[in-house]
C-alpha cells in the first residue's frame, strides 16, 4: 500500500515547478478545517470569491492579511452581548478561528465585505504582460531571428 504521493513522474516533463511538491505535501499533511464553513467560488475567468460563514461576528472581530502569497483570515470573538442578556441556549458558534489559503502567483485581494453573516473576500488574477504567452520566432538563413537584427 502506498503511503506517500510521488510526483517524480510529473517533474520529468516540467521545469520550475519544484514548489508544487511542497504545496501538495503541505495539503496532504494539513487537515481540512471544519469551522467556520466556507465556499471558494469562481466568477468568470479571472475573478474568485471566498465566502466564510461569520455569524455573530463584527468587522472588528476579523483580521485579513496577505503575506508571501498566503491569505490568512482569523477571528477573535469579542463580547458584544447587550447588557442584561442571559443566554438560555447559545447554539450559534462564535469561537475564534484561523483559515489560510495559498494564493497563486498573480492572485490579488480586491476587497472584503461582511453582509448578512457572510464574509466575502474578492480575488482577481492579474497576469502582467511579461508573464503572458508569447510566440518565439525561429531563425533561418532566409529570415534571421529578431534578436540577431537588433545586434
Amino acid at each position: 500500500m502506498m503511503t506517500g504521493l510521488s510526483l517524480a513522474p510529473l517533474f520529468r516533463s516540467t521545469v520550475g515547478f519544484d514548489r508544487f511538491n511542497d504545496l501538495f505535501e503541505s495539503a496532504l499533511r494539513d487537515s481540512v478545517p471544519g469551522y467556520p464553513p466556507y465556499n471558494v467560488e469562481k466568477h468568470g475567468e479571472n475573478d474568485y470569491r471566498i465566502v466564510i460563514a461569520a455569524a455573530g461576528l463584527h468587522e472588528d472581530d476579523l483580521d485579513i492579511q496577505v503575506e508571501r502569497g498566503v491569505l490568512t483570515i482569523s477571528a477573535d470573538r469579542r463580547e458584544h452581548t447587550a447588557e442584561g442578556v442571559t443566554y438560555l441556549h447559545q447554539g450559534i458558534a462564535q469561537r475564534a478561528f484561523r483559515l489560510s489559503f495559498r494564493l497563486d502567483e498573480h492572485i490579488e485581494v480586491k476587497g472584503a465585505s461582511l453582509r448578512n453573516g457572510l464574509l466575502n473576500i474578492d480575488l482577481v488574477r492579474r497576469v502582467p504582460e511579461e508573464a503572458k504567452p508569447k510566440r518565439i520566432t525561429i531563425a533561418s538563413e532566409a529570415r534571421p531571428a529578431l534578436n540577431d537584427e537588433a545586434a
